[in-house]
């Protein structure tokens, strides 16, 4: 949006860092030393600690510039800025890119599963009804939004996900040394809800049949859940852990991997991970309910849902063929280049800006 020519701010929390956009702007609420929380779900802390001091910056500067619109990220996003526009004429956008009754039940949260789906169900009735547009990343967002949470269809559209595509190209990539063998990656947190148990069991199918292949887990999540787990199939001296690498880092190590995993069984959003896999030219291997923009093989490999069998076989197929695996690598990337541009969202968000405001001035 900035590139656009758009004055861009951000309000955000105290944590996070890295290079930002010279024509974007950045908020942070004041230091909270005692919270340093990175991983997924939600917190009292988060709630009732962080989400007030947003709110009260987001209100500050509600007050001292005018602004078009409010973009909400996600569910706390979204009452962040219902509660800080209070009074003030400011359409108010949620980005919707995954559904609170599908997220809530992975979360220990002290309750019930039942509970928590049901808290999930009312939250996706609740609070797009804060916004006045709510943007889906995917088409299964929306039409749950619309089905179940009665939303009027004209103020839900579907803008997906993008990656930096530039970024990943694989043309641009300082090549690195060779692993020893034949290596799967895996990056990100490693909720319960990732399906890192599944990618357990099915590495272990792959590693009776590919004896030089080896599974990088590239986390900051510590893998003690998965010890046991892993000492019980015979395969933790094969599989290699990393810290999460630095944004700039990631395609570098994604370029040194033969296959890339998305294990998650079910998404209503996109998989970050997998766009980013995707625009690496990486060969995917993917569980179909959690893949949005893939076609079984033609830029990625498809297994049924939770079968780890189907999923261990489409890795192995892919390593016993690997002309097969680069061109499905090719054609992945061309899909995202296509289809998920971030350019492409912004355009999208744009035209939804404008109605918005047309219908404020």
């Amino acid at each position: 949006m900035a590139d656009r020519g758009h004055d861009v701010h951000v309000a955000t929390y105290h944590l996070g860092g890295g290079p930002v956009a010279p024509n974007v702007q950045v908020h942070r609420i004041g230091d909270v030393p005692s919270y340093r929380k990175l991983g997924p779900g939600p917190t009292p802390g988060k709630l009732f600690r962080l989400d007030p001091r947003l709110t009260a910056l987001l209100r500050r500067l509600l007050r001292q510039e005018r602004f078009d619109v409010i973009h909400a990220h996600h569910f706390e996003g979204v009452l962040v800025g219902a509660a800080a526009r209070v009074g003030l004429e400011v359409p108010l956008v949620f980005d919707a890119h995954t559904l609170l009754a599908s997220e809530l039940p992975y979360y220990s949260m002290g309750l019930p599963t039942g509970a928590k789906a049901t808290l999930g169900r009312w939250g996706d009735w609740a609070f797009p009804r804060l916004a006045d547009h709510t943007v889906c990343v995917t088409d299964t967002i929306r039409e749950k939004l619309v089905a179940q949470g009665g939303l009027d269809p004209a103020r839900v559209s579907v803008v997906g996900n993008g990656t930096e595509v530039d970024h990943f190209d694989p043309a641009r990539v300082e090549p690195q040394a060779a692993r020893p063998g034949r290596t799967l990656i895996f990056t990100g947190n490693l909720a319960e809800y990732q399906g890192i148990d599944l990618m357990l069991k099915a590495f272990a199918r792959v590693a009776a049949q590919v004896p030089d292949v080896r599974l990088l887990i590239a986390s900051d999540t510590p893998f003690d859940a998965y010890e046991g787990l892993a000492r019980e199939l015979g395969i933790r001296d094969r599989v290699d852990l990393e810290p999460s690498p630095a944004f700039e880092s990631l395609p570098r190590l994604l370029a040194g991997a033969d296959i890339a995993l998305n294990p998650r069984e079910n998404a209503d959003g996109v998989p970050v991970k997998l766009l980013n896999y995707m625009a690496a030219a990486r060969p995917a291997v993917s569980f179909a309910g959690s893949a949005p923009g893939v076609t079984h093989g033609l830029n990625g490999w498809l297994a049924e849902s939770g079968n780890v069998e189907a999923f261990a076989a489409g890795v192995v197929a892919l390593l016993q063929d690997p002309e097969r695996a680069r061109t499905m690598g090719r054609a992945a990337r061309d899909y995202v280049v296509e289809n998920a541009s971030w350019p492409k969202a912004a355009l999208h968000c744009e035209r939804i800006y404008e109605s918005l405001r047309a219908r404020v001035t």
